[in-house]
């Protein structure tokens, strides 16, 4: 609907029948309740999920695609958008440090909400030193060598193409 990526088309989807998601958020619960991993049945427990998985839906990924954005891409360097997004970046870095200082995984167990913050932590860190961030860089590191995420930046690495101006 949205005419972008990302969007599923699940052939086997409920009843049998095919059903499109779009929106990585949406995604992931959907994998999450269809398989039953890394979405927790418990109520308290999912929550906490979903209250860290829309904090990346609208904080994280937001402001650090921006970052990028400015930073990276944009035709024009506009200084007060450059500093507006990367402090932002900054900040919600901090608030994932000070959760992930009392535990493991940002929920608790590895869940979907750490397979959504991680991508925008990495590419974070071309704007934002992250070696200030002692647990996020622990919990970085933690997640990257989870074999199913080693798996998937091989794949990853295979389809990448380069960027061009086209």
């Amino acid at each position: 609907p949205n005419n972008r990526m990302p969007a599923i088309v699940d052939p086997d989807g409920p009843g049998g029948k095919p059903i499109s998601v779009f929106e990585s958020g949406a995604i992931l619960q959907y994998l999450g309740r269809k398989y039953g991993r890394f979405y927790p049945d418990a109520e308290r427990a999912r929550v906490q999920v979903e209250e860290w998985l829309m904090w990346q839906v609208g904080g994280l990924g937001p402001m650090a695609g921006q970052a990028n954005h400015f930073n990276t891409y944009a035709p024009e360097k506009i200084p007060y958008a450059q500093k507006r997004y990367t402090n932002e970046v900054h900040r919600l870095l901090g608030v994932m440090d000070k959760r992930l200082a009392t535990r493991k995984y940002l929920a608790g167990s590895y869940s979907i909400a750490d397979m959504a913050c991680r991508s925008w932590v990495l590419s974070a860190a071309a704007h934002v030193p992250l070696e200030e961030f002692v647990h996020l860089t622990a919990w970085r590191d933690r997640v990257g060598r989870r074999p199913a995420v080693q798996r998937g930046k091989a794949v990853a690495a295979q389809l990448r193409k380069p960027i061009t101006k086209d």
